[in-house]
C-alpha cells in the first residue's frame, strides 16, 4: 500500500481501539463521535484492497465489522422505539440521522432493479430487515407502490418494533409483512419472491455470507433477482465484501460502487433460469451452479455525480 492508504488504515485502527474500549455501543455522545469519525475516514475512495492486509489488520477489520453491526442494531432499535411513540410514526421518520442515505440507496437499488426486471415485481423479500426496515418502507412508499414486502428477521423484538412503525399506515400495513425466523430454515417459501434483498450485515464475514447465498441459490425461484449490499475500498472496514465470484448459482448482472455518503456497494444477480428438473439431484436436492466473473467497467446510470462501476457479464462460448 502507499503512504495515504497506510495512514487511513492506521487511523481506522486507532478508532477501532477507542470503540472497543467503550462500555456500551448504545447511542451516546462518545459512540456517535467515534462512529462518525470512522465513517468519515472510510468514505473517501482510497484504493485499499482489504484482502491484502496483514493478519492483525484483518482481525481488527473482522472485529470492527461486528462492532459496527452491533452499534447499528442498537441505533435502529433506539430510533424505532422513539418513532413508535408517535401516533403516526412514518410522518416523523426523517428524524433518523441517516434517512437521507436510505433515500439515495433505495433510489439506486430501484433504478438497478427495474433495469433488469421485465415487469414490476409483486412479491419482494427482505432478509435481515431489523427494527427499522427503512429500505422496505422507502421502496414501498416511493418506488414500488403496488408490491408486497415480506421482511424476515431472526429477532422477534426487532420485528415487533418494525411492525409498530407501519401498523397505523392504511397502505403499508396491508403490503408489509414480518416473519420471525432464521432464513436458513426457510425453503419452499423463497420460491414465491421475484426479488430477494439480503441485508449487508446478514453474514458478518465471507464464510457466513457464502452460507446464506448458497441457501438462496438452492431455494429461490429460477430467474428471480438477488440484491445484495457490499463494500469497496476502505468502506470494507464497515461492512463485509461480496466477491461476485462467490455468487455460485447466480448470474451477476451489475455491481455499483457509490463514492458519496452512501456507504454500501450494490450487487444484483439473477438465479440461473434453468428448468427445475435440470437443477435437482435426487439425493442431495438442488445443485448450485458456479457463478461468473468478469472485469468491472466504469458506468454511471443515474448521472447524479457518483462514480459508479458496473460489472458486465460476458457470455463466452465453450
Amino acid at each position: 500500500m502507499g503512504c495515504q492508504e497506510d495512514m487511513v488504515v492506521e487511523k481506522i485502527c486507532d478508532i477501532y481501539h477507542s470503540i472497543s474500549s467503550l462500555e456500551s455501543l448504545k447511542p451516546s455522545k462518545d459512540v456517535n463521535m467515534f462512529f462518525t469519525q470512522l465513517v468519515l475516514t472510510c468514505i473517501p475512495p482510497i484504493p485499499i484492497d482489504v484482502t491484502k492486509l496483514s493478519k492483525p489488520i484483518q482481525d481488527i477489520r473482522s472485529k470492527l465489522i461486528r462492532l459496527c453491526g452491533e452499534a447499528e442494531g442498537l441505533l435502529e432499535s433506539h430510533f424505532s422505539t422513539l418513532l413508535g411513540s408517535f401516533k403516526n410514526p412514518l410522518n416523523h421518520i426523517n428524524i433518523f440521522p441517516y434517512y437521507s442515505n436510505y433515500l439515495k440507496l433505495s433510489h439506486l437499488e430501484f433504478t438497478l432493479l427495474i433495469k433488469h426486471c421485465t415487469n414490476v415485481p409483486t412479491r419482494i423479500a427482505f432478509i435481515g430487515s431489523g427494527p427499522l426496515p427503512l429500505t422496505s418502507i422507502v421502496l414501498a412508499s416511493y418506488h414500488l407502490k403496488t408490491s408486497t414486502f415480506h421482511n424476515y428477521d431472526i429477532d422477534a423484538s426487532a420485528n415487533s418494533l418494525a411492525h409498530n412503525l407501519i401498523s397505523s399506515d392504511p397502505d403499508l400495513s396491508q403490503r408489509m409483512f414480518f416473519h420471525t425466523t432464521d432464513i436458513m430454515d426457510v425453503s419452499i417459501a423463497l420460491r414465491d419472491y421475484e426479488v430477494v434483498f439480503l441485508a449487508a450485515l446478514v453474514g458478518m464475514n465471507k464464510e457466513e455470507k457464502a452460507q446464506f447465498i448458497d441457501h438462496l441459490a438452492k431455494y429461490m425461484a429460477p430467474g428471480a433477482l438477488l440484491m445484495l449490499r457490499s463494500a469497496h475500498g476502505a468502506r470494507a472496514f464497515l461492512y463485509p465484501v461480496i466477491d461476485p465470484c462467490d455468487l455460485r448459482g447466480f448470474e451477476v448482472l451489475s455491481v455499483f460502487h457509490p463514492t458519496d455518503e452512501v456507504i454500501n456497494s450494490v450487487v444484483i444477480a439473477r438465479k440461473y433460469p434453468l428448468p427445475i428438473p435440470a437443477v435437482l439431484d435426487q439425493v442431495h436436492g438442488p445443485i448450485i451452479l458456479p457463478g461468473k466473473c468478469s472485469e468491472i467497467q466504469a458506468f454511471n446510470p443515474l448521472s447524479h455525480g457518483n462514480l459508479i462501476e458496473e460489472l458486465t457479464i460476458e457470455e463466452k462460448l465453450s
